[in-house]
């Protein structure tokens, strides 16, 4: 009688990448905006509060909807900062997404800073760095 043959196992698939998260933000007034609107991103960005463990350069997915404007904006951005649970000064938890330099977010950017016209320039603190 002969054996079967032998089984060779199957290549290990590549371990696929974790989905990015998707997160809903939105922002009824102004002076939420301007605590989370990062301008010192050469793209710009915003401080994303969420209890979840994030990596840096992490990609996460934004829903964006803006003060007065019933458009919602996809963002594929990147995690440029984290802010941990539990830091000194009462800041909240979350990460800093840095917009991708596409025409579509530079775009959003520019409708941001309308939006918060001159108190974009106040030395009022933000929940940013």
């Amino acid at each position: 009688m002969s054996q079967p043959p032998a089984r060779t196992p199957a290549a290990a698939a590549p371990a696929a990448a974790p989905r990015p998260s998707v997160i809903q933000l939105v922002f009824r007034e102004k002076a939420a905006l301007y605590a989370a609107y990062m301008p010192l991103l050469t793209d710009g960005g915003l401080f994303v509060p969420t209890p979840r463990d994030y990596r840096l350069g992490e990609d996460i997915y934004l829903l964006l909807s803006l003060p007065d404007d019933p458009q919602r904006y996809p963002v594929a951005g990147k995690v440029a900062w984290i802010t941990p649970a539990n830091v000194s000064g009462g800041r909240t938890q979350g990460v800093g997404v840095r917009f991708p330099g596409d025409e579509k977010t530079r775009l959003l950017k520019v409708r941001i800073e309308e939006i918060l016209g001159t108190s974009i320039s106040s030395t009022k603190p933000t929940q940013t760095i």
